[in-house]
């Protein structure tokens, strides 16, 4: 006797994520946002598997912000919380307070958001270069520009 059949859709799951073109845009706006602040930055967009959409580098952007503004958009993609949010999120959790930040790509300070398209996780975006509060204000920036 062979086994039954499962209904397609209990088979896989329809996913969203960033288009190329909305991805563009937000790394473009978050540059311009720098030029305006006066730093130079690296920025980054994934989609919601923490995989690379688009990136940007400002020339005389620090080189270790590469990986650090594509580990907050994968940070922030994969978790779907801002990255500034994680030491409050781990509060007194010390086997979370020790762990977490020796993890791979885990990225605990600010300049990493989740991106969400009505209330969808679509992907990440990731800024580095900069303070962390600046960071993120760019990060904002790539946001509001795609109407997020």
């Amino acid at each position: 006797m062979q086994p039954r059949a499962m209904a397609e859709s209990t088979l896989s799951v329809g996913t969203r994520a960033i288009a190329c073109e909305a991805a563009a845009a937000a790394v473009q706006a978050a540059v311009a946002h720098a030029q305006a602040l006066g730093i130079r930055i690296n920025v980054a967009v994934t989609d919601p598997a923490g995989l690379l959409m688009a990136f940007l580098r400002m020339p005389g952007a620090p080189l270790h912000s590469i990986d650090i503004a594509i580990d907050k958009a994968y940070t922030a993609a994969s978790f779907g919380v801002p990255t500034a949010q994680w030491f409050e999120l781990i509060g007194d959790e010390e086997a979370l307070r020790i762990g977490l930040p020796h993890r791979p790509r885990l990225v605990v300070f600010g300049g990493g958001l989740p991106i969400r398209e009505a209330g969808v996780l679509i992907g990440g975006i990731g800024v580095s270069g900069g303070s962390a509060a600046q960071d993120e204000d760019c990060a904002r920036a790539g946001l509001s520009a795609i109407g997020l």
